[in-house]
């Protein structure tokens, strides 16, 4: 078995170089664990992913945790799904201060303006992405195109989405059956040599399911969480706000980031007032440009709303920010460390195959006109100030092409959009 301090180690290299989103994280993964130590066979790992794949949440993380889980108990699991967050979190905050305290310098106003756009062209990619996987039938394509005109034009809440998709995929599944199958995220498995955790190993005793322990754990998960919302909520009152919400969130992140940006945006901006439409944008844009989770975002949110808030007085912003930065990762990732703890003992005593169930099917489809919503929401705040920013349009638009059609990858991209848009700044 691979020694603590070692799986430590790579835990914390991973938390700063897990840039790329979930798929690229997923392959900086299944590179190191599956390719090149062999700490984890393939089909052990696309076993796991598919669970994960299965959750609301950050995938990556959950599969990061799931393994630590598997190799340390849940020592390694919070270790493992921990260090992976842990990084993002501490340079958001940094760069969410930067952003409040000197956002106004040119310098950096014309690095947001050229980012901004690239942004739009990021989550546009996004939504082809998934979509080209997802809606291969018609009826894919209605429930892709209900929930876009739902949430944009009626802003009906993302959660009656999911659940109406939900059921619209389930009814489906008995109906038309071929339109709502969808295979797991297993492709074809490659041999790469004996791994410590292999295709036979046996499940380590502390991974083994009891009824018992299954119910324990679900106790302590919720004692936990209560006793944290109320000690939250008896600091400060915008403070427990955020703690309810991001709870209710991280329960509703199927899809990934993009899926639920548009739920934070509706309750952030819209209902809160924690931060405004534009702040918004800015910390996508900064969130893409950091390792880690992309619904790290959440950070950034957190840390606006309690600075802006005052939750500490005028003369305590910083602490307010990072009080609200910490509460927001907090409560949006507590679940996701339940769900493998919880969960993980159940999967581990089938070893079985999981797929897509057709009501998943449904709300991915969903998922897809609810990215492609939230980059309408963005591109109406970047392109249109009283006029139309036709360098914004252009500069969306390579981007869009750079990541699509050429390949590129999302660090460059942003990266040279932001040198492109503090020159475009500074010259004009």
């Amino acid at each position: 078995m691979v020694p603590f301090a070692e799986a430590l180690r790579f835990w914390l290299k991973l938390g700063f170089i897990s840039f790329g989103g979930p798929a690229g994280q997923i392959a900086i993964m299944h590179h190191e664990l599956v390719e090149r130590r062999r700490w984890i066979s393939e089909k052990r790992f696309l076993h796991a992913l598919n669970y994960c794949m299965l959750l609301p949440g950050p995938e990556a993380t959950q599969l990061a945790t799931y393994i630590g889980w598997m190799m340390h108990r849940t020592l390694g699991g919070l270790a493992a799904g921990g260090l992976f967050v842990l990084p993002s979190l501490f340079i958001l905050i940094a760069l969410s201060y930067i952003y409040m305290a000197h956002g106004s310098v040119p310098a950096i106003a014309g690095l947001l303006y050229g980012i901004k756009p690239a942004v739009v062209a990021v989550v546009l990619a996004a939504a082809w992405r998934i979509g080209s996987r997802a809606l291969r039938h018609r009826a894919l394509w209605a429930i892709s195109v209900a929930a876009f005109a739902a949430i944009y034009f009626f802003d009906v809440p993302f959660p009656w989405i999911v659940l109406a998709a939900a059921l619209v995929g389930a009814a489906g599944g008995r109906l038309m059956p071929h339109a709502f199958a969808v295979g797991g995220h297993a492709g074809s498995e490659k041999t790469y040599g004996p791994a410590i955790i292999d295709d036979h190993t046996p499940t380590p005793e502390h991974a083994r399911y009891r009824t018992s322990k299954l119910l324990a754990l679900i106790v302590v998960s919720l004692a936990i969480w209560a006793i944290a919302i109320v000690a939250v909520r008896g600091w400060d009152r915008t403070l427990g706000e955020m703690a309810g919400f991001f709870t209710n969130a991280a329960l509703l992140t199927f899809g990934g980031a993009y899926a639920v940006l548009p739920y934070v945006y509706q309750a952030a901006v819209e209902q809160h007032h924690w931060l405004t439409g534009p702040q918004m944008i800015d910390g996508l844009a900064l969130g893409e440009t950091t390792p880690g989770p992309l619904i790290m975002v959440v950070a950034f949110v957190g840390f606006v709303g309690a600075w802006t808030q005052q939750v500490f007085g005028g003369d305590a912003a910083f602490i307010a920010g990072i009080a609200g930065a910490s509460v927001a990762t907090f409560f949006t990732f507590l679940p996701s460390f339940v769900f493998i703890f919880v969960g993980g003992p159940l999967v581990e005593s089938t070893h079985g195959d999981l797929r897509f169930t057709a009501p998943l099917s449904g709300i991915t489809a969903a998922v897809v006109g609810v990215i492609v919503s939230l980059a309408a929401f963005f591109a109406r705040h970047v392109f249109f100030s009283g006029r139309i920013d036709w360098f914004a349009v252009v500069l969306a638009a390579a981007a869009l092409v750079a990541l699509v059609r050429l390949r590129i990858g999302l660090i460059p991209v942003i990266g040279v959009a932001g040198a492109v848009g503090m020159l475009f700044k500074l010259l004009s």
